[in-house]
């Protein structure tokens, strides 16, 4: 029979939301007689065993309460009803550095560090050189932890709370502190945890890691529990709630508060108001044509922002021309979160040129391709131009528009996979 080390039981936080400052003190000055707060769940009626061994992910949307259920689980904060039991000791990553005292120096830190975990000195210099070793920051060690960078800050509290050998670690979006080859050891020493059959709680908007590493995946929306399971089934799920999608068993989802139909790519409705739209995109032409449409197509037919690597996508767009034009060339171009182009095509590249478009007509272009580039973020852009006259001309732009959100279990190096096929010869 496997055992149970942390039992959720119908788990609700409530916060009192206050409009001014000044209303927490006039409730104070009525003694509590005349409310003049609003109550927020934050949390409402989770539910979740978990076993010895198992590595559980925690998936939702920023403010969907992840972060808030951890810090009931670890005692940080308590919740408003319901029951929250933990059996073993806990080693939390919630808030890198959390605990750490600005005035102290590294090697202080690591034992006050020690000292509320519940270890005692003797313990702790047992630990300490593993520490030291892992986070890699030299002499850095014994000066104060002010004069650190942030990332040397990082990987010491990662260090401590990592190498202190706990029965349940609890890791809230930590795994990417530091150089790829400090990144690639976390992940070893994550990996060195499960394999010990240590209890690890993960929460990572980084789906690929939850696919791979997660047994089971818990997803929350807006303070509800949405569902527990299968971490692809559960990742699947949560690509539709990004997009407005998901369907709760009678084909809508609440959207503020209203009910929207579900958006496939076959539908009269505008497919880019399903994708996660950059708000400060720049858009720009000279009007005689106008992007009026986009679209991420996975695999399967869905409209979002979210494309499995090793699968083919298409890439959508309608445009809309105002004007007659000869030889429209449509493009678009995928960038990574720093601006660096890393792929794209257009149709004179491809030689899939359209000879002529009348006023008033609407092209509707996919480019079909197979998805290469490692997980990640990626940003999207779009374009219709051509060369009147000889002259290159911009009819309509987009520029980084909207988001893509490459998930993989395996990345390699650099940008793009070009899936070796290995061989012992």
């Amino acid at each position: 029979m496997r055992e149970k080390v942390i039992e959720i039981k119908d788990i609700v936080k409530t916060y009192k939301l206050y409009n001014k400052p000044e209303d927490f003190v006039k409730e104070k000055l009525c003694l509590g007689l005349k409310k003049f707060y609003r109550p927020h769940n934050a949390l409402d009626g989770i539910n979740l065993d978990v076993y010895k061994g198992e590595c559980i992910g925690i998936i939702g949307t920023n403010g969907s309460g992840k972060s808030t259920l951890l810090k009931l689980i670890t005692g940080v904060s308590t919740q408003t009803s319901g029951e929250i039991t933990v059996k073993g000791k806990i080693s939390a990553l919630l808030e890198l550095g959390a605990g750490f005292k600005m005035e102290l120096t590294g090697m202080e830190n690591i034992y006050l560090n020690g000292t509320i975990l519940g270890y005692t000195k003797e313990e702790m210099d047992e630990r300490v050189q593993s520490i030291v070793d892992f986070a890699e920051i030299g002499e850095y060690i014994n000066q104060p932890v002010r004069n650190y960078s942030s990332g040397m800050f990082a990987r010491l509290a990662f260090a401590v709370a990592i190498n202190v050998e706990p029965d349940i670690l609890i890791v809230d979006e930590a795994l990417s502190v530091g150089d790829i080859f400090f990144q690639s050891k976390c992940y070893q020493k994550f990996m060195s945890f499960k394999e010990a059959g240590k209890t690890i709680l993960f929460v990572s908007h980084d789906l690929g890691s939850v696919i791979k590493y997660c047994d089971r995946t818990l997803l929350i929306h807006k303070g509800k529990q949405i569902m527990v399971g299968n971490s692809a089934d559960v990742v699947n799920a949560y690509k539709k709630i990004l997009v407005n999608q998901y369907d709760d068993g009678k084909g809508t989802i609440a959207k503020e508060d209203k009910k929207i139909s579900i958006t496939s790519i076959g539908s009269d409705a505008c497919w880019k108001d399903s994708m996660v739209n950059n708000p400060n995109a720049l858009e720009y032409g000279n009007g005689v044509a106008n992007i009026i449409d986009y679209a991420i197509v996975d695999d399967q037919g869905n409209v979002g922002s979210s494309i499995y690597k090793g699968k083919e996508f298409e890439v959508r767009m309608k445009v809309e021309f105002y004007q007659p034009v000869d030889n429209p060339i449509f493009a678009y171009t995928i960038k990574d979160i720093k601006g660096t182009e890393v792929s794209g095509t257009n149709t004179m590249l491809e030689g899939r040129n359209l000879e002529h478009v009348d006023a008033g007509q609407i092209v509707t272009i996919s480019f079909r391709q197979n998805m290469s580039l490692q997980g990640g973020d990626y940003l999207l852009a779009l374009g219709c131009t051509g060369y009147p006259e000889g002259e290159f001309t911009v009819y309509s732009r987009l520029y980084d528009v909207c988001n893509i959100q490459v998930i993989s279990d395996k990345n390699t190096i650099g940008y793009v996979d070009l899936n070796a096929d290995i061989t012992y010869l």
